[in-house]
């Protein structure tokens, strides 16, 4: 009867909102749990449930049912207990982003699953380590876990939903890897084969996780407005089936796209769903970083005093569930308020704690930012000397992270490279197979037709596969030869062409950064007083010098098989400056990048664009990117 009791209340409140209907499961579940004496299985299973339903609203209830979990199931000898315990302390951990000891949790859950043989159990434990890779910058870790959950499951599941479900699970985790590693084309690529998964199943849910996932990757590729009808989609799944947390995150993704098209008023409207949202499910990491995001844009509008009120609620949430960096957030943003509304030792103050959480998580691409914003505090307080240090070490940070996202640029068009070539491998061993099995059929009717002359065919039909053999094989090897060839020239022109464009932007950026250095010192009489104007004009005759865009235009050439005279082709009105800009696009390079490589505001990038995008006579619809990667 109470067993009949506990299946009829996991099935409770289908029609209702999704804060009933989880209450009421989850005191269900508790009035279950408390009428049950033996300690066996079924009472784990409770246990197991309860913790996944308050994980995220109570962490610290759900991790003391993970504890009795844990305790009952090594009473009665349940390995799997044990391991689904040992699961949920790392899940507790991970939340709270104390990464080791969620690690050790993991591993100690893997052992247990792979003594049981549970398929299933080994898969969410590496999906869950490759997240944490994934988020503490360990990417190429991450993808040979994913990468080895696909060859599990394709290798030890049976076919079905299930399969597909989890198979397609394992795509989305690589969009979200790619999308770090700023590799969107890759990760578009996985965004489909996940999306094709869902959709052979009808799961809708998982559905939008992916369209989710495609407009955080055309936002990230600066294609907004697809972004958003992405976003919309997803969103209106996600009402369908009231899921109310991943409205939150998909609401936050909405807002920071339009900020991005400098909409304020819906970028506020998006954020402030996201909060409800969050509140309604209490997923405190989602309301953080919604708090945040709201907070900034109120800063944007001069809003100071509702930003700072903002601020100190995603503060203290971050604080109370030990979220590091929703805590480096909200204490950067209390920082710009405060420099705003001049308190600058405040700002130094919250600016200061920021660095040093930054500092021990190793979140470089905050601390960039934050040793940038530092080195403006102390400027404006005419600590002109160590706002110079720390300006420097916001640079080297940028060199490094500049580095980084070219290389992983160039690996991109390597894993591109090597993708196609093996699906060309591919179609053609299956070409030559079914031109073997053609030649199987027609001498098999020969056979029954000319049964006399068996011998003579069999021995004819022997020379001419064997023949046919000789000669695939040949070209295939001469096929080789000229694939490893081209390989590798492009491969060193590629890296060439990497080169050039980092030395360009270097060059640019530290220069401009110097003449305004120069220009701040220069109403110091006891600083450069004699050599300043001699400095300022061989800086402005080394920055006009344009032999660096004629080596990376050799480069872009090759690399891109002249691109340049392609446009002079198809536009002849074109200008030497637009084909300069048209080329820095082709590279994928920012506005904010190409201003510095132009040695100009981002502004003028913007209006240069649009220019571009006029005389190449493109109508509104046509994305300029777009148009010259298929040029």
């Amino acid at each position: 009867m109470k067993k009949l009791l506990f299946l009829l209340c996991l099935m409770v409140g289908l029609g209702k909102s999704v804060i009933a209907q989880n209450a009421k499961l989850i005191d269900s579940l508790k009035t279950e749990l408390a009428s049950r004496t033996e300690d066996d299985s079924i009472k784990v299973s409770i246990l197991t449930r309860l913790h996944e339903k308050l994980m995220f609203s109570k962490p610290e209830e759900a991790k003391a049912y993970a504890q009795q979990e844990l305790e009952i199931s090594k009473k009665i000898n349940y390995e799997r207990g044990i391991a689904l315990a040992n699961m949920h302390f790392a899940d507790y951990y991970t939340n709270r982003s104390e990464n080791d000891s969620s690690i050790h949790y993991y591993h100690i859950a893997k052992t247990h699953f792979k003594n049981i043989n549970s398929t299933r159990g080994v898969i969410f434990v590496n999906h869950s380590l490759a997240e944490i890779k994934r988020l503490t910058g360990n990417l190429d870790e991450a993808i040979n876990l994913v990468k080895e959950n696909l060859d599990v499951i394709i290798e030890t599941e049976k076919k079905g939903d299930l399969k597909t479900k989890f198979i397609g699970a394992q795509h989305g985790m690589l969009v979200n890897i790619y999308i770090e590693k700023g590799s969107y084309k890759l990760a578009l690529t996985e965004a489909l084969k996940a999306l094709k998964c869902f959709e052979e199943i009808n799961h809708q849910p998982r559905k939008a996780d992916v369209l989710k996932q495609l407009g955080d990757i055309e936002s990230g590729l600066g294609n907004h407005e697809s972004s958003i009808k992405y976003f919309e989609q997803a969103i209106e799944i996600y009402k369908q089936f009231e899921e109310a947390m991943y409205l939150a995150y998909t609401h936050n993704s909405l807002g920071i796209t339009y900020q991005n098209l400098s909409n304020y008023s819906e970028a506020k409207k998006h954020f402030s769903l996201a909060i409800e949202y969050a509140e309604t499910v209490e997923d405190k990491l989602s309301l953080s970083n919604a708090l945040h995001n709201l907070a900034e844009v109120n800063i944007i509008e001069s809003n100071y005093v509702e930003a700072k009120e903002l601020l100190e609620r995603a503060k203290n949430i971050a604080k109370s569930e030990n979220l590091n960096l929703g805590l480096v957030n909200a204490l950067d943003g209390l920082s710009q308020v405060d420099y705003q509304n001049q308190r600058f030792l405040y700002a130094l103050s919250n600016n200061q704690q920021a660095i040093e959480i930054s500092e021990s998580i190793g979140a470089t691409p905050h601390l960039k930012d934050l040793y940038k914003y530092r080195s403006k505090i102390l400027r404006r307080i005419n600590q002109n000397v160590e706002a110079y240090q720390y300006l420097e070490a916001y640079q080297k940070i940028n060199d490094s992270l500049f580095n980084a996202k070219k290389s992983q640029q160039i690996e991109e068009l390597k894993t591109i490279y090597e993708t196609e070539k093996k699906n060309a491998e591919i179609a053609l061993q299956k070409e030559e197979i079914k031109t073997l099995n053609q030649n199987i059929e027609i001498g098999n009717l020969k056979k029954g037709l000319y049964a006399g002359g068996m011998f003579t065919f069999v021995a004819v039909s022997a020379l001419l596969f064997f023949g046919f053999k000789q000669r695939i094989k040949k070209n295939q090897i001469e096929r080789e030869k000229q694939e490893e060839i081209y390989k590798q020239e492009i491969e060193f022109k590629k890296k060439e062409l990497a080169s050039q464009t980092l030395h360009l932007v270097q060059k640019n950026t530290f220069i401009q950064e110097l003449k305004d250095n120069l220009e701040k010192i220069k109403a110091s009489p006891e600083l450069f007083k004699i050599e300043f104007r001699r400095l300022v004009m061989l800086l402005k005759k080394e920055s006009a010098e344009d032999k660096d865009w004629e080596v990376f235009k050799s480069y872009f050439t090759e690399v891109h098989n002249n691109f340049d005279l392609k446009l002079k082709e198809v536009y002849p009105e074109i200008s030497e400056k637009e084909i300069r800009l048209a080329s820095f696009l082709r590279m994928n390079l920012s506005t904010k990048e190409i201003a510095s490589m132009l040695n100009v505001l981002p502004d003028s990038v913007l209006k240069s664009k649009y220019r571009l995008k006029k005389k190449l006579k493109l109508d509104k619809k046509t994305d300029l990117n777009h148009f010259l990667d298929a040029l």
